[in-house]
């Protein structure tokens, strides 16, 4: 007797939902969805990043009873864009919407957004817009963060040639194809990914915007901080370098520049107590903007791999000498641009910039490698 294998039909729209520390919401927002999409075809994968209170768990409870509904759980990585990409990448429908897992995008938008690509087959996005007529913050933004938002629109709009009224918005629906097409040049780092996609597209695509209202968060806490804002700006000159540069190494040279005036504010500081010394001022102000680098990289450059406890301090001690090993780097190659072409500042700088480089691949490498 041949084996009868259950029949399931193939989703139109998966529902991508980026979440940590969202227990609370799962079970509202699968309430919401079911709700709202009504007689469509679909499914909803979560997508969490070891969330510690829980979320994880939360969603397994519940795709134990509703089929429809999928856990991708990230372990040892972080990030929005990232949980994004790999949310779209998981589905094998036509469709895929991303929604935050805060409650505070309008899940109704989603059947219009997808009778969009019904009515267009050359439709490649649909985007939840707060700035076409009909769609508006709401109460859903402080007056700072709702200024905030509003000048990474003006930002994004200008630097990235993007004609899209909300580029930051976090509420989308791309059809898989048009999305396959650009994601090997997408960023996984960052909080922006709808920007990053408008960029990656270089104005082929198809936009359709639909009007919705930002809704007040309903649990947990916002996760918008001041490295999303270094992260936002490490896109644009991503961007702006054509994806030569990634995020983490724009990042990653902003710390070191801000390690630059550490070192000399310590030096001017200690040859002010000891002013006929200064290879040990100097040495003191390299030290110290090392320490200061490794500290600012952990919390900013890699966040998503950030280090605690015992291994901070391992993680420390590698990165003294991963940076001692990038200035000997350094100075040898400015030693040997100089003996060949005489241009002290041109050697200089692809010294530093050579050294840079290794301080930047040996840290990922040893003390911030991926897990």
């Amino acid at each position: 007797m041949p084996n009868r294998l259950p029949t399931v039909s193939a989703p139109e729209l998966t529902v991508v939902v980026p979440c940590y520390n969202e227990r609370d919401n799962v079970a509202p927002m699968v309430e919401k969805l079911e709700s709202a999409l009504d007689g469509i075809t679909w499914e909803v994968v979560f997508v969490d990043d070891d969330s510690p209170d829980g979320t994880a768990d939360a969603v397994r409870a519940l795709a134990a009873q509703k089929p429809y509904v999928r856990l991708l759980h990230r372990i040892g990585r972080r990030g929005l864009a990232g949980a994004c990409i790999e949310g779209i990448l998981s589905s094998t429908a036509p469709l895929a919407a991303v929604i935050d897992g805060d409650l505070q995008h309008d899940e109704t938008k989603l059947a219009e957004m997808l009778a969009c690509f019904r009515k267009d087959p050359a439709l490649d996005l649909a985007i939840g817009s707060r700035n076409v007529e009909g769609g508006s913050s709401g109460t859903g933004l402080s007056s700072v963060r709702k200024w905030g938002s509003d000048l990474a629109t003006t930002l994004a709009k200008k630097m990235l040639r993007i004609t899209a009224s909300d580029p930051m918005s976090g509420f989308f629906m791309v059809r898989r194809e048009s999305f396959n097409a650009i994601v090997l040049g997408l960023q996984t780092q960052g909080f922006k990914i709808l920007a990053d996609m408008l960029s990656a597209s270089k104005g082929k695509w198809k936009i359709c915007e639909v009007p919705y209202t930002f809704r007040e968060r309903q649990h947990g806490e916002s996760k918008m901080d001041s490295a999303v804002t270094l992260e936002f700006l490490g896109l644009l000159l991503s961007r702006l370098s054509g994806g030569l540069m990634s995020i983490r190494f724009i990042l990653f040279g902003m710390v070191g520049v801000s390690g630059i005036f550490v070192q000399l504010a310590v030096v001017w500081l200690m040859l002010r107590f000891i002013p006929e010394q200064f290879a040990i001022a100097q040495a003191v102000g390299v030290f110290s903007a090392m320490t200061t680098n490794f500290f600012l990289n952990n919390m900013l450059t890699y966040r998503d791999r950030a280090l605690k406890g015992m291994a901070m301090l391992k993680g420390l001690l590698s990165f003294y000498l991963v940076s001692a090993i990038g200035a000997v780097a350094n100075v040898g190659v400015a030693e040997l641009i100089y003996s060949n072409f005489p241009n002290w500042a041109f050697a200089s700088i692809v010294g530093a910039f050579m050294g840079a480089l290794w301080n930047f691949l040996a840290s990922s490498l040893v003390t911030w490698r991926a897990r």
